[in-house]
C-alpha cells in the first residue's frame, strides 16, 4: 500500500489519474461480482455453467487482482518474499483453487477500498512547495554602463546595484542605499509591523519596499539569499520526514511467512504421518482442502480495509471539526506529541493591530482621534490603517487637512484647520522638540503620539491581540498532559513574553528569523524521547512547520507556502483545535488498536479450527467476512464522536 502511495507525491495529476483509474477497477470488479453472486443464486441458468462461471469471476478479480500481484512480483524481484500483496495473492488463487470464486474477488475488492481510502489521507491537498515559496522576481532593475537594465536576479552579481520600486518585493540580499526606508518583513519575520531600516542595513530577499522606490547594492548571490535558504530549510526537512511505514506492512513481513508455512504443513505435515504410519487415513484432496482453508481464513481482510478505514474515519471526524490531516500517519504522530511551540502572530493572535487605549492630554479624545484620522487616512500602513478602523467604527467626521508631509518610519505633519499637527513615534516627537511623558518610554505596545502647535496633545496605543480561544487552546494542552508548549516569535522579546504570560506559557522566544526558529525546532526533534509538533501560519513558518515532526498551520488566512509545508491544517484559524486534533488522533489510534487485536484473536481461534477440520470453507469465509465487517462499523463509529 505504501509503495503506490509513494508514486502520487510524484505530482498530484498523476495522482488524481491513479485514483481515477483505480475507481473504475473497483466499480467494475463490484458490479461483476455482484451479478456473479446473483447468477449464482438465480437457480439454474443454461448457459452459466461450471467454465463459464470461472471466466466470469476471473474477469471480476483481474481489475482488482491484477494490481496486487504485480506489487507481488515486485517486490519478489527486490527480494521481499513475504508482504501483504503476496498472502493476498496466495490466499486469491487458493481461493480460485477451490473452487471458492467469489472468495478470490473480495479478497482483493477489499484491499483496493482500503487502497484508495488511504489516498485520499494521505494526498488531500498536496500541491507543489517550491512553486508556491519560490516568490522572487522573475526580473529586476540593475545598474550597469550608466543605464538601468532589466535583467534576471540570477544575472546579477555582488557588488552592483538594483533597483526595487514602491510595493516590489526584493530579489536579491543587499544593502540600503537610501538614507531611510519601510519594508514589509512579513514574507520572513511573519510579523505584521513594517521595519524601518537606515542606510547601510542589510535588506533581504522576500521583503517588499513601500512607498518608494529604493536601491540596495547586492551581497550575496541569488542562490545564497534569504529566501533560497528558506527554500533550502524546506526542501531538506522534508526529505527528512520519510513517510512512515503502516503497521500492516510491518506485520506482513511476520504474519505472511508464517500462515504459508503453515498453510503448506497442514497439507504436507499429514502426508508424512501416513508414510510412517501406514493405518493413517491421509486423503490428499481433503488436506488441500484444510490447507486453502487455512489460507483463505488467514488473509487479513479485516486488518488490510480497517486499519485504513479507522485512520480515514479519523480524517473525516478531525474534517468535520475543521481540521484536515494530510495522512493517517499524522493521525498516529500527533499522539505522540509532548513538545508544541506556537508561533505568536496570525497563530495566537489576530495578526492586524488594534487600538487598545487613547489618552488626551488638555483636548477630548474625539477631537484627538479626529485630528490624528485626519493625517493617517491616505496612508497605508498597518497600524494607520487600524487607527482608521477604530475611528470609523465610533462614525466620527474627519476634518480636511493641507500641507500634509510624511516622513518615512517617524510620522506625519499636516495642518487640520489653524492647527500644526504631528502624529508619529516617539523619535519623531524628540526630533520636534516636544515634550511627551516618559512612561511612554516603557510601553510595550505600540506608541503614536500627537502633538497640536508644538505641545503634546496625547496618544494612542496600538497592539495585536489574542485570538478569543488562545487561552483556551493553551490550558486544554495543559489539562492533555502538555507540559512543555513554547511560543516562539519575530517580534521584540518583550511584546513575546507579555503574551506569554497572559496565556501562562513559560517559555517565550523573540527576535527570531526563519533559520532561528528552524534551529531551536531542530534542537528539540533530535532530543531521545521528544516529539514535537509546531503551530505557525506565515511564508516564514514553511521550514520550520516541515522540519518538526508534526506541522500545523493555520488554513484559513495563513499563507499557501504554510499550508502545503504542514502536516495539519487548522481550517478555521482557531488555535483551540490544536487540543482537538491531538484528541482526534488518540481516540482514532485507541480504534484501530482495537480492531487489530480484535481481528487477530478473532483470526487465530478460526484459523485453529480450520486446521483441526472444524471449519468449512463457508465458516472460514464468513468468519471473514463477519471479522471485517465487526472491524468496519468499529472504525467508522469515530464519525459519529463529538469533539
Amino acid at each position: 500500500m505504501m509503495q503506490n502511495q509513494s508514486h502520487c507525491h510524484e505530482g498530484h495529476c498523476g495522482c488524481h489519474a491513479h485514483e481515477k483509474a483505480a475507481t473504475r477497477r473497483l466499480f467494475l470488479s463490484f458490479l461483476l461480482l455482484i451479478a456473479g453472486w446473483l447468477l449464482d443464486h438465480a437457480g439454474e441458468i443454461e448457459w452459466f455453467v461450471p467454465s463459464v462461471r470461472m471466466i466470469w469471476y476471473a474477469v471480476a478479480f483481474l481489475p482488482v487482482g491484477l494490481p496486487v500481484m504485480r506489487e507481488a512480483f515486485e517486490a519478489a524481484r527486490q527480494r521481499d518474499w513475504f508482504n501483504e500483496f503476496s498472502l493476498m495473492s496466495i490466499a486469491a488463487i487458493g481461493a480460485f483453487c477451490i473452487g471458492e470464486y467469489p472468495e478470490a474477488v473480495s479478497v482483493m475488492l477489499f484491499y483496493t477500498v482500503g487502497e484508495l481510502l488511504q489516498h485520499k489521507a494521505v494526498d488531500r491537498a498536496t500541491r507543489n512547495i517550491g512553486q508556491l515559496l519560490d516568490v522572487r522576481p522573475e526580473r529586476t532593475e540593475v545598474w550597469r554602463d550608466g543605464v538601468w537594465t532589466t535583467v534576471s536576479p540570477r544575472e546579477v552579481k555582488p557588488g552592483e546595484q538594483i533597483e526595487i520600486k514602491p510595493g516590489g518585493r526584493v530579489p536579491l540580499d543587499g544593502t540600503l542605499q537610501e538614507k531611510e526606508a519601510v519594508f514589509d518583513t512579513s514574507a520572513l519575520t511573519g510579523e505584521s509591523m513594517p521595519r524601518t531600516l537606515r542606510k547601510g542595513d542589510e535588506v533581504l530577499a522576500g521583503m517588499i519596499a513601500e512607498g518608494q522606490v529604493v536601491h540596495v547594492n547586492v551581497c550575496r548571490p541569488y542562490e545564497q539569499s534569504a529566501l533560497a535558504r528558506i527554500l533550502a530549510l524546506v526542501k531538506d526537512a522534508s526529505e527528512r520526514k520519510a513517510p512512515a511505514e503502516l503497521f500492516i506492512r510491518k506485520f506482513a513481513r511476520i504474519y505472511t511467512p508464517v500462515v504459508t508455512l503453515l498453510a503448506v504443513c497442514i497439507v504436507v505435515l499429514p502426508a508424512l504421518v501416513s508414510l510412517i504410519h501406514p493405518t493413517f487415513p491421509y486423503v490428499f484432496t481433503d488436506w488441500l482442502y484444510r490447507g486453502l482453508v487455512f489460507l483463505v481464513i488467514s488473509c487479513p481482510c479485516a486488518l488490510v480495509i480497517s486499519i485504513p478505514l479507522g485512520y480515514f474515519g479519523g480524517i473525516g471526524a478531525a474534517s468535520r471539526a475543521g481540521i484536515l490531516f494530510k495522512g493517517g500517519n499524522y493521525l498516529d504522530a500527533i499522539t505522540h506529541v509532548n513538545t508544541i511551540a506556537f508561533d505568536k502572530t496570525g497563530t495566537l493572535t489576530t495578526g492586524r493591530f488594534e487600538v487598545a487605549d487613547v489618552q488626551a492630554q488638555n483636548g477630548s479624545v474625539s477631537d484627538l482621534l479626529a485630528c490624528v484620522a485626519a493625517l493617517e487616512q491616505k496612508s497605508m500602513h498597518p497600524i494607520a490603517q487600524a487607527i482608521l478602523r477604530y475611528v470609523t467604527e465610533k462614525q466620527m467626521l474627519i476634518p480636511p487637512v493641507s500641507a500634509l508631509r510624511e516622513l518615512a518610519g517617524h510620522g506625519l505633519e499636516a495642518q487640520v484647520g489653524e492647527r500644526q499637527v504631528f502624529v508619529g513615534n516617539l523619535r519623531f516627537m524628540r526630533e520636534r522638540g516636544i515634550d511627551i511623558p516618559k512612561k511612554l518610554s516603557e510601553e510595550i505596545a505600540t506608541v503614536v503620539v500627537c502633538a497640536i502647535d508644538g505641545k503634546y496633545a496625547g496618544h494612542l496605543l496600538l497592539s495585536d491581540r489574542l485570538k478569543p480561544d488562545a487561552a483556551e487552546a493553551i490550558d486544554r494542552l495543559k489539562q492533555m498532559g502538555m507540559k512543555d508548549i513554547r511560543l516562539l516569535s519575530g517580534d521584540k522579546p518583550e511584546i513575546v513574553t507579555a503574551f506569554a504570560n497572559q496565556l501562562g506559557i513559560n517559555k517565550a522566544y523573540g527576535n527570531l528569523l526563519p533559520e532561528d526558529k528552524a534551529e531551536q525546532i531542530r534542537r528539540l526533534t533530535e532530543e531521545p524521547g521528544r516529539s514535537v509538533a509546531f503551530v505557525g501560519d506565515g511564508m516564514n513558518d514553511a521550514p520550520v512547520l516541515a522540519l518538526s515532526h508534526v506541522g500545523i498551520a493555520m488554513g484559513g488566512l495563513g499563507s499557501d507556502a504554510a499550508i502545503e509545508s504542514a502536516d495539519v491544517v487548522l481550517q478555521n484559524d482557531q488555535p483551540s483545535k490544536v487540543a482537538t486534533a491531538i484528541r482526534i488522533g488518540r481516540v482514532t489510534r485507541a480504534i484501530v488498536r482495537q480492531n487489530i487485536i480484535g481481528a487477530l484473536g478473532i483470526k487465530i481461534l478460526v484459523l485453529l479450527a480450520g486446521a483441526l477440520g472444524y471449519a468449512t470453507l463457508w465458516a472460514a469465509v464468513f468468519a471473514d467476512v463477519g471479522v471485517a465487517l465487526l472491524a468496519v462499523l468499529n472504525a467508522v463509529r469515530i464519525l459519529y464522536k463529538r469533539f
